[in-house]
């Protein structure tokens, strides 16, 4: 049953001293928020060392005229009868509400309120009010959509700092402890129509589910602690196969591609899901695509190299330096300015090549910067007769992907190409008879030890 104690032993198995933590509760006005808020409330009010911090978001949709204020009302009375910082987003027309897909809509509109409120006030957790009937509603509508066991394990009680202490609760349980410890809330009437997939199953498929068996949901409650540990264990299980199969390098995550292939179907997607790989089909495509061949989802590239699979975060590639500011000017008090790169080559991974270019100063419109490709580039490489583009360039060079990514351009003010470094130089910038002011850029690596 639910009763203070019991929810602090559920909250304890979720968050470690959860006294001493900061939380922002998701609280709608419905009996399951309100009872969730009661409960933070009496953990704040009660606790030895008074340091937990809770604060209340609420959303009003403006979806539902009078009641959803009178929602808001509800919650809003409840935070400052019991001093709770109070967090309100009122949706307007700058929000665009569509007519299709409104509870996905709302469910990315509130997550991002919620996101910001915890940022600004700095509090550790996210807690929603799910409880055992919204996990059994979720199991229904994973298990309809062919869910593998991730999908059919429900939804996490804790999640990337976000909590859901009452999801070993029922709806019943919920509404008893309102009862006996009067909390007030407001019933959303809009959940008793079937116009929404999970109301549906809520108002539909769920009470014939309960008229078969007097213990269901006591009985799916414990099938669902043992799909979670069974979760659990064959996560722990890839883990370790992953771990076989993965190469060393100190940049990338690289796994060997011919022993991935020799696992099972349900190996290969559950370690290509977690680099956001995750359309089925797309899987035998990358183990029959040819050498240099790229897949991409939204947070890494993966690249085909020979027998193995490199997994770049793109996202830690964005972030990494993109330009190296050589030189700002040029002295023509001198005739003869070296630049040596061997410290900057330490800065720039995987190049590591003597060469020594020499430049007309004359001819360059300085700064001179190292930077990375970009679309368009060409240039007048020394030993061809015209002009090629860096991208057929780095083909004909037989680069791989991989190569072309570490690959750095020297160019002047006027994005012009002087260079590939280290591997071929412009010839329209270089030093000549009529040459008077010289600049050599240079990187020596034979002597090092």
């Amino acid at each position: 049953m639910l009763k203070k104690p019991s929810f602090k032993n559920q909250l304890e198995n979720l968050v470690d001293q959860p006294e001493k933590h900061s939380y922002l509760l998701a609280v709608s006005g419905g009996a399951d928020s309100m009872v969730l808020a009661s409960l933070f409330q009496d953990l704040r009010d009660n606790g030895q060392d008074k340091k937990c911090d809770i604060q209340v978001a609420h959303i009003n949709y403006k979806l539902r005229g009078k009641d959803s204020d009178l929602d808001q009302k509800v919650v809003q009375d409840f935070c400052e009868k019991n001093h709770i910082k109070f967090h309100l987003y009122e949706v307007s027309e700058k929000d665009k509400k569509p007519d299709h897909s409104i509870q996905l809509w709302a469910r990315e509109l509130r997550y991002h309120f919620f996101k910001e409120i915890q940022n600004q006030e700095k509090l550790e957790f996210l807690v929603t009010a799910h409880h055992l009937n919204d996990q059994l509603e979720t199991f229904i509508i994973n298990l309809s959509k062919a869910a593998g066991i991730n999908g059919l394990s429900g939804i996490p009680s804790h999640d990337n700092h976000i909590l859901r202490p009452l999801l070993t609760f029922s709806k019943k349980e919920i509404y008893q402890f309102a009862e006996e410890n009067h909390i007030e809330f407001r019933e959303d009437l809009s959940n008793k129509k079937s116009d929404y997939l999970r109301n549906k199953i809520r108002n539909e498929i769920v009470p014939q589910l309960m008229e078969t068996n007097d213990h269901f949901l006591e009985n799916f409650k414990k099938s669902s602690f043992y799909l979670n540990q069974t979760k659990d264990f064959v996560r722990k299980q890839v883990e370790e196969i992953e771990n076989k199969l993965s190469l060393f390098n100190q940049d990338y995550k690289i796994l060997s591609k011919e022993k991935l292939d020799q696992e099972s179907d349900f190996i290969k997607f559950e370690i290509l899901k977690k680099y956001g790989f995750t359309q089925e089909e797309e899987i035998p495509k990358i183990f029959t695509a040819e050498n240099n061949s790229s897949f991409f989802s939204k947070e890494y590239q993966l690249v085909i190299n020979r027998d193995e699979l490199i997994f770049i975060d793109r996202n830690k590639e964005q972030k990494s330096t993109d330009e190296i500011i050589l030189i700002d000017h040029f002295n023509f008090s001198e005739d003869q300015i070296n630049l040596d790169l061997k410290n900057t080559i330490e800065e720039i991974d995987g190049i590591n090549k003597d060469f020594e270019w020499d430049f007309d100063a004359e001819k360059l419109q300085f700064p001179l910067r190292l930077r990375k490709q970009q679309d368009g580039d060409e240039f007048y490489p020394i030993g061809f007769s015209g002009k090629k583009k860096v991208s057929k360039f780095f083909r004909d060079e037989k680069l791989s992907i991989l190569a072309r990514q570490k690959i750095w351009i020297l160019a002047d003010s006027n994005n012009s190409v002087l260079g590939i470094l280290p591997l071929r130089q412009d010839r329209k910038y270089t030093k000549d008879e009529k040459t008077k002011w010289s600049l050599k850029i240079f990187n020596e690596t034979k002597n090092e030890i």
